[in-house]
C-alpha cells in the first residue's frame, strides 16, 4: 500500500512539511510506502474547462507542465492521498488549488474510492475554511474522507513554533494511524469481494 503526501506549499521545508512529515512518520510505522510530492515555487496554470482531457480518452491534461499529469501517473498505484498547504488569506494555496483542480477533472478515475485527507498550517486563522475547500474535490469523487480527533491543523509562523504545537502534531499523528486502518480495511474488503457499488453519472440540468 502506498500513500502520496502533495506539498502545496511554495517552501519545500516549511511548515506544511514538517506537518506532512509527522503523518508520513506514522505511515512508515504502520508499514505504508509513502513519498512527499513538492509543488514548490513554480507557477501552475489553473484548469480552463476546456474538455481536451476528455476528448483524448486518456485521462491527461491537455496543458503539459509535467506536475499533473505525472501525480495522475502515480495516482493509478497509489491507495490513499494527504493534500497540504499553508493558508493564504482564508484559503489554500492557489499553486494546489490549481493543481487539483485539474488533477480532479482529467484525472478523477485515478483517485476514486482512495481514502484522502486535507491539512493545513496557519500562523493563526483561515484553517478550517481552507481545508473545506480542499475537501471538497474528495467528496465530488467517491472519495472517503479521513479525519483525526480535531481538525486537521498545525499552528506557527516556523517549523520551529510548528513543533512546539503538541496537539497540532498529535493531529497528524492520529490522522496517519486512521489512514492506515482504513486502507487496511479496504485490503481486507478487496480480499472478500466486497466493493464500492457503482453506477453510471446521471446529470440534471434544468437550463434549457
Amino acid at each position: 500500500m502506498k500513500v502520496l503526501l502533495i506539498n502545496g506549499s511554495c517552501n519545500a521545508e516549511g511548515c506544511t512539511f514538517t506537518a506532512l512529515c509527522e503523518i508520513q512518520n506514522i505511515l512508515k510505522r504502520e508499514g505504508i510506502e509513502t513519498e512527499i510530492i513538492q509543488l514548490g515555487n513554480n507557477s501552475y496554470r489553473d484548469c480552463t474547462g476546456c474538455g481536451g482531457c476528455r476528448k483524448n480518452g486518456v485521462g491527461k491534461c491537455v496543458f503539459n507542465d509535467d506536475i499533473v499529469n505525472e501525480i495522475i501517473e502515480k495516482a493509478k498505484n497509489a491507495d490513499g492521498f494527504i493534500f497540504g498547504s499553508p493558508v493564504y488569506y482564508a484559503h489554500p494555496s492557489g499553486r494546489l488549488l490549481s493543481v487539483m483542480d485539474r488533477l480532479f477533472y482529467a484525472g478523477g478515475a485515478a483517485f476514486a474510492y482512495k481514502p484522502a485527507a486535507a491539512i493545513v498550517s496557519a500562523r493563526r486563522a483561515g484553517t478550517t475554511a481552507s481545508i473545506d475547500a480542499i475537501t471538497k474535490h474528495f467528496t465530488i469523487n467517491n472519495m472517503p474522507v479521513v479525519s483525526s480527533n480535531y481538525w486537521n491543523m498545525v499552528h506557527g509562523n516556523t517549523p520551529e513554533q510548528v513543533l512546539q504545537d503538541k496537539e497540532g502534531l498529535q493531529i497528524m499523528r492520529i490522522l496517519g494511524h486512521n489512514m492506515a486502518w482504513l486502507l487496511k480495511c479496504i485490503d481486507k474488503g478487496k480480499q472478500n469481494g466486497i466493493t464500492p457499488e457503482k453506477e453510471d453519472k446521471i446529470i440534471t440540468n434544468f437550463i434549457r
